[in-house]
C-alpha cells in the first residue's frame, strides 16, 4: 500500500498532544507521504509547517495566507511568506484563493491577498493550492489572469466545483483533490465530478483535522484516513483503494518530483 495525503494541518492545535501517534497510525495505514499546510497570521506560527517537514522526511510543507486571514495580507507578513517558501521543504505557495461561504475576511481583501500570493508563487516558481469555497466565478477568473499562462499547475483541494470548473482548471495543470467530503451520502453531484476527471489528475487528502470521512465524521480527522477515501472513489471506478491509492501518489510526486527523496 502506497498513499500519500496531500492536505492536511498538522501544526492544528488538536494534534498537540498526539502528533507522534498520529504520524505513527498514518505510516501503519500505508500514508507514506503528507503535505502539510501552514496556517496563521504571523511568521512565527506560519513557520510551523516547515519545521514539521524539517523534523520528518516524509513531511512536505506548504506555506500561504488562507483566504480567511486575508484582511493580515500586510507587506511584512507576505515578505515573510516569501522567505519561508524558499524553504527544500516547502513543496508549493497555499493554500490561497476565496471564501464567500464564510467572508471572515472582505471579498475585496481575499482576492487582493490571492492576487498578491499568486504573483510571489509565479516569481518563486512554485505551483500553488487554491481553496475555493462558493466563490467559483471570481476564483476561476482570477487564476486565468493571473495564473494559467505561467504553466506552474498546482492544486485544487478539497474540490467542490461542478465538472465545468474542473475541465477549466485541468487545461490550466492543475490537478484535483478529493477529500473526506466525497464520502458523505448526500454528496452524489460530487462522486459524478470525481468520475468525470481523468485519474492522472485527482489527488485524495484529508484536510484534517477537518471534514473527516464518514465512518469518522464528525470526528477529528487525521492522515491515516486517507485511505477510506481512496476506497470511495475507488468504489466510484471500479477500482480499489490501494490502486487509487498508488495512482494518486504517482500523481503527486509528478507535480512535486522533489518530494519522491
Amino acid at each position: 500500500m502506497a498513499f500519500t495525503d496531500s492536505h492536511a494541518h498538522l501544526d492544528d492545535a488538536r494534534f498537540e498532544a498526539d502528533l507522534p501517534a498520529v504520524l505513527e497510525r498514518a505510516r501503519a495505514a500505508g500514508v507514506e507521504r503528507i503535505l502539510t499546510i501552514a496556517g496563521g497570521t504571523s511568521a512565527e506560527e506560519l513557520s510551523r509547517a516547515v519545521k514539521l517537514a524539517e523534523a520528518h522526511s516524509h513531511i512536505w510543507a506548504a506555506v500561504g495566507l488562507h483566504p480567511h486571514e486575508a484582511r493580515h495580507a500586510t507587506d511584512g507578513l507576505l515578505a515573510a511568506l516569501e522567505e519561508l517558501a524558499r524553504s527544500p521543504r516547502v513543496l508549493a505557495w497555499g493554500e490561497i484563493g476565496l471564501d464567500y461561504h464564510y467572508d471572515h475576511s472582505p471579498r475585496n481583501a481575499q482576492g487582493e491577498a490571492f492576487r498578491r500570493q499568486l504573483r510571489a508563487a509565479r516569481a518563486l516558481r512554485l505551483p500553488v493550492i487554491i481553496h475555493c469555497r462558493e466563490a467559483w466565478e471570481d476564483c476561476l477568473a482570477i487564476l486565468g489572469k493571473e495564473w494559467a499562462a505561467s504553466g506552474l499547475g498546482g492544486i485544487l483541494h478539497c474540490f467542490t466545483g461542478d465538472a465545468g470548473a474542473a475541465r477549466r482548471a485541468l487545461d490550466w495543470g492543475f490537478l484535483i483533490s478529493f477529500a473526506g467530503n466525497v464520502t458523505f451520502p448526500r454528496a452524489q453531484d460530487l462522486r459524478a465530478v470525481a468520475r468525470e476527471i481523468p485519474l492522472d489528475h485527482v489527488l485524495v487528502e484529508t484536510d484534517s483535522p477537518y471534514l473527516a470521512p464518514q465512518p469518522w465524521r464528525g470526528k477529528r480527522n487525521e492522515p491515516a484516513f486517507v485511505v477510506e477515501t481512496a476506497a470511495a472513489l475507488g468504489r466510484e471506478r471500479g477500482m480499489n483503494g490501494e490502486e487509487i491509492g498508488a495512482r494518486t501518489a504517482e500523481n503527486f510526486l509528478r507535480l512535486f518530483p522533489q518530494a519522491a527523496g
